[in-house]
């Protein structure tokens, strides 16, 4: 359909008319969803070019590739978003923002290890004064 329009196009002829006429014959297509069809065609948002470039470099970091060719989990597979962040910032990925390292840690399933310290607490004696 696309391909129709542009082809009449090229040839002189108004898309407002040729949509007229398809919307007579049964096609909803509208002059306006042409227009932005044809003006979002290519085009990629910034942020998912960046999204991109951090994600590749958070899965530089946290995997390697052993001897027999599988990937493992790296120990820096288990930073955190804080540390993950300024690993790519001195590499691969220089505009890494703290959200994008976050979107690209959740893509990749990390960052939901948990480490808690247990604390070394006394026991109260209960026949002590008090």
């Amino acid at each position: 359909m696309m391909g129709f329009i542009d082809t009449m196009r090229a040839e002189g002829h108004a898309v407002e008319s040729f949509c007229w006429v398809l919307r007579e014959q049964g096609c909803q297509i509208a002059a306006r969803t042409y227009r932005s069809w044809r003006s979002a065609r290519g085009r990629v948002a910034a942020r998912t070019l960046t999204d991109a470039h951090v994600l590749d470099a958070v899965r530089e970091t946290a995997w390697t590739t052993d001897a027999a060719g599988q990937r493992r989990l790296a120990p820096e597979g288990l930073y955190r978003r804080r540390k993950m962040t300024a690993h790519p910032r001195r590499g691969a990925a220089l505009g890494a923002s703290a959200g994008s390292v976050d979107r690209a840690m959740r893509a990749l399933g990390l960052g939901h290890v948990s480490y808690v310290r247990s604390q070394a607490m006394t026991a109260a004696r209960t026949a002590a004064a008090r």
